[in-house]
C-alpha cells in the first residue's frame, strides 16, 4: 500500500516509527495537499450563495486548477520517499573494483538528484497555490476564512519544509551547476512564500498581524 493510501492514523504511527521514510519530504507534500484541498473546500463554500454571486466565475476556476495540483502533492508523498529509497539502495551497491565504485558513486550522485528535484517540485506546487489562497481568504465565504487561512500557513510550511530537504541534498551534490540552479531556486521559493503567507494574513484581522 502507497503512504497516500494509508489511514491518516497510519500514516502518522509510520512517521513516528524509526523507519527513515517517510520523513519531513513526504510530511511536506502532505502539507501541501491540505493545504490545496482547504483552498477547493472554501471555494466550494462560496460557490452557489447568492451573497457572494459576484466571486462565483473566479471560485468555479479555481475549483478546475485546484484539483491537479492538489493530485501532484497528493503523488509527491510516495515519490518522496521513493527517491530516499532508491538513494539508500544505491549505497549498498558493490564497491569491491574501480568499476563498481565508479557505478556506485554515479548512482549515489543521481539519487541525491533525485531526492533534490522531488521537494523542489513540491516548493514549486505549493507556491502556486498562494492566489488561490488569497482569493478564498479575501473573497470566499466569510464563514470558512480560517480554513483559508490555515490553508495558507499549511503552503508555507509545505514549501520551507521541503526546501529544507532540497538543500540538505545539494550539500552532497558534486554538480556544481545543478547545485548553483536549484540554490538560486530554492531562495526565490522561499522569499515567495513568506511574503505570500505575509500578504494573506495581513488582510484578515483575525491573523493578529500588522
Amino acid at each position: 500500500m502507497e503512504l497516500k493510501d494509508l489511514t491518516v492514523t497510519g500514516f502518522c504511527d509510520i512517521t513516528a516509527s524509526d523507519a527513515p521514510a517517510p520523513g519531513g519530504g513526504s510530511v511536506s507534500a502532505l502539507a501541501g495537499t491540505l493545504a490545496a484541498a482547504l483552498g477547493e473546500m472554501v471555494a466550494r463554500l462560496t460557490v452557489g450563495k447568492e451573497k457572494y454571486a459576484q466571486v462565483q466565475p473566479e471560485m468555479e476556476l479555481l475549483l478546475e486548477e485546484l484539483p491537479p495540483v492538489r493530485q501532484r502533492l497528493l503523488e509527491a508523498i510516495d515519490r518522496d520517499s521513493r527517491a530516499f529509497d532508491r538513494y539508500m539502495a544505491a549505497l549498498t551497491l558493490p564497491k569491491g573494483t574501480s568499476e563498481e565504485k565508479e557505478a556506485r558513486k554515479n548512482a549515489m550522485q543521481e539519487g541525491l538528484k533525485e531526492a533534490a528535484q522531488v521537494p523542489l517540485e513540491v516548493a514549486r506546487a505549493a507556491v502556486s497555490l498562494f492566489p488561490a489562497l488569497e482569493l478564498v481568504v479575501t473573497r470566499g465565504n466569510s464563514n470558512a476564512v480560517t480554513d483559508g487561512m490555515v490553508g495558507t500557513m499549511l503552503a508555507r510550511s509545505a514549501v520551507l519544509g521541503a526546501l529544507f530537504n532540497v538543500r540538505v541534498n545539494l550539500g552532497s551534490i558534486h554538480d556544481a551547476a545543478f547545485v548553483e540552479a536549484l540554490d538560486r531556486e530554492t531562495r526565490t521559493l522561499q522569499e515567495q512564500a513568506l511574503r505570500w503567507e505575509r500578504q494573506i494574513l495581513g488582510q484578515t484581522e483575525l491573523a493578529g498581524l500588522e
